[in-house]
């Protein structure tokens, strides 16, 4: 008899610091829309939330009372969703980036080297990146590795054999590897590519175990393609309008859950269950909610 399917998680990522009503008017700006949008995203099957904010004119910022309200709502409207805020560099400079890690959200994104984007660097010199993981020791905050370049991965394991990535909260099975999603379809970055997509699994079982869990993101039109490898693989996946603000070529997504219920349709079809918020705590070494 087989075992049954492990659980995939749902990650969707509501808004981003790209994507502007002129693109998809289902963008949420607002903290109120943001909410409105986790809670339908939620109810189709995301177990985390990765979230980004906005001035009420859609310019990104790292303001942290804005994290904060999003968080009270989100925790308001979707019991024991995983919220995971984002550390990223085109919200803020410098420490600014982290000025919303003493808000002690379940998760934070954290980019641990540079690269290149469309147009400019993403930078995310050692300096900063030793701070950020800091404060979210600190705080008892659980990072997601967000790579973006193959050398994150190696990165990431030396901070993590430093102990300067703190894996789960304090007391809870500090032994555990970090939470790895590769990004795919970056212009000028990793690009969508199935051989990539292999290599980084290759190198993440190397450097961490087959046990440990991971996570994929595809931009833009590579989004389906990679929620279907990510899946099958036995990885997690991400979806969202931060992400992709179409359902393909001619039609606009009509919300972020409208392209989380198309990751469930994916996960049924591979034959794997859609994880609970619950069940996501678990496979994350998560506090229960």
């Amino acid at each position: 008899m087989n075992a049954p399917a492990s659980p995939v998680i749902l990650c969707v990522a509501i808004t981003g610091s790209v994507p502007r009503k002129s693109d998809n008017p289902a963008v949420p700006i607002t903290v109120a829309e943001q909410i409105d949008s986790t809670q339908a995203a939620f109810e189709a099957g995301a177990a985390i939330v990765h979230c980004h904010v906005r001035t009420d004119d859609g310019t990104p910022t790292s303001d942290p009372n804005r994290f904060a309200r999003l968080m009270e709502g989100i925790a308001r409207h979707c019991p024991g969703m995983i919220v995971q805020l984002s550390t990223g560099g085109r919200s803020g400079a410098g420490r600014e980036r982290g000025g919303m890690i003493p808000l002690r959200p379940d998760m934070c994104s954290l980019a641990v080297g540079s690269n290149n984007f469309p147009t400019r660097v993403y930078e995310n010199p050692p300096d900063l990146v030793h701070w950020l993981a800091g404060e979210m020791t600190a705080h008892g905050v659980v990072p997601e590795i967000e790579c973006f370049d193959l050398s994150h991965l190696w990165q990431a394991h030396a901070l993590w054999r430093e102990g300067r990535l703190p894996t789960t909260p304090a007391g809870i099975d500090a032994g555990r590897p970090p939470y790895c999603q590769f990004v795919l379809g970056v212009r000028n970055a990793l690009p969508a590519d199935r051989h990539v997509f292999d290599s980084l699994r290759a190198a993440h079982r190397h450097l961490f175990g087959a046990q440990a869990p991971w996570c994929a993101a595809g931009i833009g039109r590579h989004q389906i393609e990679v929620n279907e490898w990510a899946i099958a693989a036995g990885g997690h996946a991400r979806t969202g309008l931060e992400d992709n603000v179409r359902l393909d070529r001619d039609r606009l997504a009509p919300s972020n859950a409208s392209l989380v219920l198309r990751a469930t349709r994916i996960a049924g079809q591979l034959g794997r269950p859609v994880a609970s918020p619950s069940q996501a705590r678990a496979i994350l070494g998560l506090r229960p909610a």
